[in-house]
């Protein structure tokens, strides 16, 4: 008895303990940004924050980024391992090259891009914009959608007056009334707003999904290797990512400040503040009806058609289903009361 006790009941304890400790190893994941860290990016920062990746069993580093076309590539080619874009931008990849790439998490199922004009501006809707001119940035997606939101409420694009700019220079334009209004998008609401105020003035931004312009936007993607070669990861990360933003939306300040923990460059007040602009691209009808995080073969097929049209790529000649796998995806809870 003393035997089994000494001898053969340690071995098979150290067997046991071998065993628990593989199956709670720990996941290193490199997470790619699709731009720099700011509010609008703050559930990655939260998740590692709160530790709601770490309950998960996961170890997530975030690496920034300078548009969707270079996550999109980091991914593609293995240098991240999961990451962010925006669905149009990997519609269009995938429909033109078959990038090897899928999303499987929604963030934004409204698009960003929005007019802004001065609060004392007589732009009050869209359609006060015929005749006026509008600073844009040379690189910004939201010139392929421009023609299809003013062609949609009646507007002939011709009579928009733009000027390419820098993305940098825009808000003195428009507060020094260079540029009757801008074109950008709500995550850079609080940078215009805090440049207005400093001249004594105000902004006002007018998203184009009040004009009709509804789709798919922000999504978490991964290569479509590192998706079938890992599922448990996926949906742990899953798990957590919505974990993060429902704790992103109820608790603004705090996730503000754990973006700026972790990224010390990032204002807090800023971040806090562009998390609430942004929460109707995260929370609204679409997310309420589908629930949060998921992809619906109706809103894929109408996304895929703007960005067809806004590209100049044949809608049949590619298939938006394909864009998306949603085997990993988890049940999220209502929209959190905001704090």
């Amino acid at each position: 008895m003393s035997l089994l006790r000494q001898g053969i009941a340690p071995s098979i304890m150290a067997i046991c303990m071998c065993f628990a400790s593989a199956a709670h190893a720990t996941d290193k994941i490199n997470f790619q940004l699709d731009w720099l860290a700011g509010g609008d990016k703050a559930p990655v920062y939260v998740g590692i924050a709160k530790g709601f990746f770490a309950k998960q069993d996961l170890d997530v580093s975030v690496t920034p980024g300078s548009g969707s076309n270079d996550a999109l590539t980091r991914i593609a080619s293995g240098r991240a391992d999961i990451g962010l874009t925006d669905i149009t931008a990997l519609m269009v990849a995938r429909a033109r090259a078959d990038l090897p790439v899928k999303a499987f998490l929604s963030v934004f199922t409204q698009a960003p891009h929005a007019f802004y004009v001065r609060e004392d501006s007589p732009i009050k809707n869209i359609n006060d914009l015929k005749g006026k001119k509008l600073a844009t940035a040379t690189n910004t997606s939201s010139n392929y959608f421009l023609p299809l939101v003013l062609t949609k409420n009646g507007i002939d694009p011709s009579s928009i007056h733009l000027v390419n700019t820098d993305p940098n220079a825009q808000a003195g334009l428009l507060i020094t009334k260079q540029v009757d209004g801008v074109i950008t998008w709500v995550t850079d609401y609080a940078t215009y707003e805090q440049a207005a105020k400093e001249a004594g003035t105000g902004v006002r931004m007018m998203p184009w999904y009040n004009y009709g312009l509804e789709t798919y936007a922000t999504s978490v993607i991964a290569n479509q290797a590192y998706l079938d070669a890992h599922p448990d990861v996926i949906k742990r990360f899953s798990t957590a990512y919505l974990q993060s933003i429902e704790y992103t939306f109820a608790h603004p300040h705090e996730a503000a400040e754990a973006v700026h923990s972790i990224v010390p460059e990032v204002d807090e007040a800023t971040a806090e503040e562009t998390i609430n602009r942004i929460r109707p691209l995260v929370y609204n009808d679409i997310s309420q009806r589908d629930g949060l995080g998921k992809f619906t073969p109706a809103y894929l097929k109408s996304t895929w058609q703007l960005t067809a049209k806004s590209q100049g790529i044949e809608e049949e000649s590619y298939d938006p289903l394909s864009t998306v796998d949603a085997r990993y995806l988890t049940k999220s809870a209502e929209a959190p009361a905001t704090k």
